[in-house]
């Protein structure tokens, strides 16, 4: 929904009120509803006001000023709505006549405006033409309601389809749209807007359409450097033009094109029956009288596209450097991020090894200190070495790195107490071995270590060899 701003700008424009303090007043009698406030300001039961020519307007019909009246009885016979009752509405808005602006150039280029306005409503824009005018009767009844986008354009395709039943197809393109869509594409193509207000019952209406209109020459110089658009004045947005353009003779052309501040520019008026020939000189000097204007709004909608386009290129490499900018960040993020990774497990894998390393040096040191104080007690336990005597066992000992190792043991002596004493040295690295004789090969293992000496046949001397197993 529009809001109040918008309200009031749109109906400054379709009404033509400058006086935005008026508009407001307006507007705030009939609950700021748009439709509702025009549709009352049109159909006031002030007496006719009857736009007059200044003195000073030269006679041609393309410097005159232009104001659109009209009664209350004609354009509710020519409206597709019906009448809209409004609320009474103040004093200090009913007693303004409302004429439709003009705007005058300095070569006579552009020789009148029409006021413009858009009407929103339901979040739909609609356009319609400023038509603005008094009632003669006391009734009080509505003029015309706002033509919507979709009656506007259903409007010109009827008339379309009714021109083009009674005249054929070789005739001018006009456009299948409302008035305002097909302003907007002339707009967009550069070129004038060729407009035919039809009247059914004008004795020279069907001349005119057949011989003029029709003309090979003609169509084809019109459907090329204009856009067409015609309404019947039997229709609503047709009645309208007619009366926003002042048409006072039928057949009635005329040449505009889109201004600023939502207003169009009325170049040319032709109004009765023409000949192809006369039609054709007086547009192409509308048109050649045009062309500076419309080269020049080519040449600024170029420029425009231009920058535009130019703007979307450096975006466009602006958007590109940052991505390329955005994926060099990320991969140096990404390559710090796996250095700092890295670096991190080869710290831990250290400190794992570190502490593996520690931890080994611990055991070792725990495990020869348990076979320090091992050999120290069996070396204890063994006692001291006997004397030589009868009852002494000599005992030699070799080990596999070829070092040889001599004690006496008392005979009653047992085999455990040779390994013990094997055990004291501190010769061997590993506690598996078995002490071993080779004439005749013994092996003195666990079962025969609770032998004696002597029961074990190795007194009263005896060599043995350490077997590691």
């Amino acid at each position: 929904m529009v809001d109040v701003t918008d309200k009031l700008a749109y109906f400054q424009a379709i009404t033509g009120l400058e006086d935005p303090d008026l508009c407001t007043e307006i507007l705030q009698a009939h609950g700021w509803d748009l439709e509702l406030a025009i549709s009352s300001f049109t159909s006031s039961t002030q007496p006719s006001a009857s736009s007059t020519v200044s003195d000073s307007d030269p006679p041609d019909s393309r410097a005159r000023t232009v104001s659109a009246s009209a009664s209350a009885s004609a354009s509710a016979s020519a409206s597709a709505s019906g009448p809209i009752t409004a609320p009474a509405p103040g004093l200090a808005w009913r007693l303004v006549t409302l004429p439709i602006s003009v705007i005058s150039g300095s070569l006579g280029l552009i020789s009148g405006a029409v006021g413009l306005g858009l009407w929103a409503a339901g979040g739909v824009l609609s356009y319609s033409l400023g038509m603005i005018g008094l009632g003669s009767g006391q009734g009080g009844e509505s003029s015309a309601g706002l033509v919507s986008v979709s009656a506007a354009a259903s409007e010109a395709m009827d008339f379309v389809a009714e021109f083009e039943r009674e005249y054929g197809t070789r005739g001018l393109n006009f456009v299948g749209e409302g008035f305002m869509d097909a302003l907007q594409r002339s707009r967009n193509a550069f070129k004038l807007l060729f407009v035919y207000l039809h009247s059914p019952d004008h004795p020279d209406s069907p001349v005119f359409c057949e011989r003029t209109l029709c003309s090979q020459a003609l169509a084809a110089f019109v459907n090329e450097n204009f856009v067409a658009w015609g309404g019947s004045i039997r229709a609503s947005e047709g009645f309208k033009m007619s009366n926003s353009l002042k048409a006072s003779r039928f057949p009635f052309c005329a040449v505009v094109m889109p201004a600023t501040n939502q207003r169009i520019a009325l170049l040319q008026q032709v109004e009765g029956p023409k000949s192809p020939e006369e039609m054709l000189t007086i547009l192409q000097r509308v048109l050649e009288e045009s062309a500076p204007v419309l080269v020049a709004a080519r040449l600024d909608a170029e420029e425009r596209r231009n920058n535009m386009r130019l703007r979307e290129e450096q975006d466009a490499a602006y958007r590109a450097a940052l991505e390329a900018d955005q994926a060099r960040e990320r991969q140096r993020r990404e390559e710090q991020e796996r250095l700092e990774r890295e670096a991190a497990e080869a710290e831990r894998k250290r400190k794992e090894e570190e502490e593996a390393r520690e931890r080994a040096a611990r055991e070792a040191a725990e495990k020869e200190a348990a076979r320090a104080r091992m050999r120290q007690e069996k070396a204890l336990s063994l006692g001291d070495e006997p004397e030589k005597g009868p009852n002494v066992t000599q005992v030699l000992v070799r080990f596999p790195t070829g070092e040889r190792k001599e004690r006496r043991f008392h005979s009653t002596a047992l085999i455990q107490a040779v390994y013990d004493y094997v055990d004291s040295l501190g010769c061997l690295e590993v506690e598996d071995y078995n002490l071993v004789s080779n004439f005749p090969r013994v092996t003195y293992g666990t079962e025969k270590r609770s032998l004696t000496l002597k029961e074990a046949g190795l007194h009263p001397q005896a060599s043995l060899f350490v077997e590691l197993n």
